[in-house]
């Protein structure tokens, strides 16, 4: 059919460029020339049309790329048929066809052409929507025959307005090739994913496997990328598990599906045994890490939730999220600042909370360097007033959100953090409060973290920029580490560190390259990455034990215990009270000093560093 339009199409521009040169009076010989003419005419631009591709593509989908073929076309032919009127072969009845004719016959034929495409893309945007605000359908493929993709067909067949029809599946496994599921058919393998797009017009690769290994996924986006097709992927098993999300929200590809993370297996009883129906309270609520906490507690049902923080539109955030949960708990937003001894007093007496989790700190590795008191007042004062009132006021469970910078600490933050776990420990040994620590490395996507840093850099054209070209840092995703904090809350016995299992190190540098790769760019050609050197109190590698606390596994394979240690009460918190005086005099020597001597790591000194 599009040959025959095409041939229709041809003559009829062929006969517009007489009519217009001759001002629509053809006398008998232009008329024999018009009809002697168009058969070569359209036989020559039927086979460029054929040469150049034009007729490996539907009518409906015309673009860019085939108004470009279209022109090429149409240019080729005509510049022949100039060479041969240039060499007096183009002579009917002692009469040379005119140059203006075949000028006109371009500008036309092209045009025409085109047009025809351009209505029939038109006429089919319009048949599929109701109205023009409506998006156009998507053809696609599933990649995965599996559970999963039989849920994407279920649910794309029941939702319509998602505009995407799927017109086949690809599948590694021998068994399922050529079957049917339902009235799909299963196509071929992955590696034959780029010409199935090809042969089968798809706009879209829906990549159906939560499980698949990291490999597997960027081996699938790349093959996409090839095609010049979008890859979508089924919400990975955190996010259908957390229930925020349905197999129907389809998403792009991101740096969280290449990290590769197992999914998590979570002991739901054990966890509701020391949640539900408790008062429970939350300290830096509308933070990445605390915001998370939030959500994943109101599933286990306390009785009410005290989300706690200092930015009033971040906790105000949080609490317009959580109140529309389904679940019947009471949601009570509380503005205050955990170095408020008054302040937290007041808190705990008003609400007798019988959990704690305390996610407030000051995370920032290069802020905290340059503003040390902060951190002593904020990160080791503010966890000693609520570990303290947590034992004064008998709350169950506390739990301290650690970092992977508390071990051997290179910098004020990290110096921090592990003071932080030493009063815990310490009063461990004298509370009936149940005191642990979860340490885990860099939550990806968090509001501290590179990615945001590295997106805004990309947005402004460049240069990204890398701390080291060897650097390595563990990485795993905001809900797995919530899910793990829950778990070991359950797992305390008392004074223990537990240590997430982080996987594999991943290079800053490799992750970089992702990013830009994921914004459509290519690194060092649009985009420059430039190394800029570790900044003040940054390691190039990060640890996640000391020597002195060892390694033991629990009974949930993603979760270590590190050893509790004995730690001196009463010099501890002397220490303490020198630490804050100092901060408090803004007397930089005199804290870090402290901290080197108190926490025994090998603090940085200074801005050269």
């Amino acid at each position: 059919m599009q040959v025959f339009f095409d041939g229709l199409i041809i003559f009829t521009a062929l006969a517009g460029a007489f009519l217009i040169r001759f001002d629509g009076h053809l006398n008998t010989r232009f008329f024999s020339q018009l009809f002697i003419f168009a058969p070569i005419f359209i036989f020559c631009r039927l086979i460029a049309n054929w040469g150049f591709g034009v007729y490996r593509r539907l009518w409906r989908y015309t673009g860019l790329t085939e108004v470009m073929e279209l022109g090429c076309s149409v240019l080729t032919v005509t510049t022949l048929l100039t060479t041969l009127r240039g060499m007096g072969l183009l002579n009917v009845a002692g009469s040379q066809l005119s140059y203006g004719i075949i000028m006109i016959d371009c500008g036309l034929c092209f045009l025409l052409l085109c047009a025809s495409r351009v209505l029939r893309r038109l006429q089919t945007e319009h048949s599929q929507r109701r109205h023009w605000r409506q998006p156009v359908r998507k053809r696609a493929l599933v990649v995965g025959a599996g559970d999963a993709g039989q849920m994407v067909l279920k649910e794309l067949a029941q939702r319509a307005d998602l505009g995407v029809d799927v017109v086949g599946m690809v599948d590694d496994d021998p068994m399922k090739l050529k079957r049917r599921i339902g009235s799909i058919t299963v196509f071929g393998a992955t590696t034959e994913l780029k010409r199935l797009c090809e042969v089968h017009f798809v706009d879209q690769v829906i990549i159906a496997m939560p499980s698949a290994p990291p490999q597997e996924i960027r081996r699938i986006v790349d093959i996409c990328r090839d095609a010049e097709v979008e890859p979508r992927i089924l919400p990975g098993l955190f996010e259908l598990i957390d229930g925020r999300v349905s197999v129907s929200q389809l998403r792009e590809v991101s740096l969280e599906d290449l990290l590769g993370r197992d999914p998590i297996t979570l002991d739901s009883a054990a966890i509701s045994s020391y949640i539900e129906g408790r008062t429970v309270l939350v300290t830096g609520a509308g933070g990445s890490i605390g915001s998370e906490l939030c959500r994943q507690i109101l599933k286990f049902q306390p009785k009410r939730i005290l989300i706690l923080g200092r930015g009033e539109n971040s906790i105000f955030t949080i609490q317009q999220e959580l109140k529309k949960r389904p679940e019947p708990v009471e949601i009570i937003p509380v503005i205050a600042d955990v170095r408020d001894e008054t302040r937290m007093k007041s808190i705990f007496e008003r609400y007798r909370p019988q959990v704690v989790f305390h996610a407030a700190a000051h995370k920032h590795v290069p802020l905290m360097e340059e503003n040390v008191p902060e951190a002593i007042t904020n990160n080791v004062r503010g966890t000693q007033i609520l570990a303290d009132f947590s034992d004064r006021f008998k709350v169950e469970t506390f739990v301290l959100v650690s970092s992977d910078k508390a071990v051997n600490p290179s910098s004020v933050m990290g110096a921090t953090k592990r003071m932080a776990e030493m009063i815990v420990q310490s009063l461990d040994r004298r509370s009936g409060t149940r005191y642990s620590s979860v340490r885990f490395g860099n939550v990806l996507a968090s509001r501290g973290s590179v990615i945001p840093l590295w997106k805004q850099q990309i947005a402004q054209g460049g240069p990204v920029t890398v701390t080291h070209a060897d650097a390595t840092r563990y990485f795993m995703l905001i809900p797995e580490s919530v899910q793990l904090i829950l778990q070991a809350g359950a797992l305390a016995a008392g004074g223990e560190i537990f240590v997430l299992d982080m996987g594999k190190p991943v290079r800053i540098m490799d992750l970089a390259y992702d990013l830009i790769r994921f914004s459509g760019l290519r690194p060092n050609q649009d985009i420059k990455v430039e190394v800029v050197g570790l900044r003040p109190g940054e390691k190039l590698h990060e640890e996640l034990l000391t020597a002195e606390e060892g390694l033991t596994k629990t009974t949930y394979e993603k979760i270590f215990v590190g050893q509790p240690q004995d730690i001196d009460h009463e010099w501890l918190y002397k220490q303490i009270d020198g630490l804050v005086v100092a901060a408090k005099a803004d007397d930089e020597e005199i804290v870090r000093s402290s901290l080197d001597k108190i926490v025994g790591g090998a603090l940085t000194h200074g801005k050269s560093a």
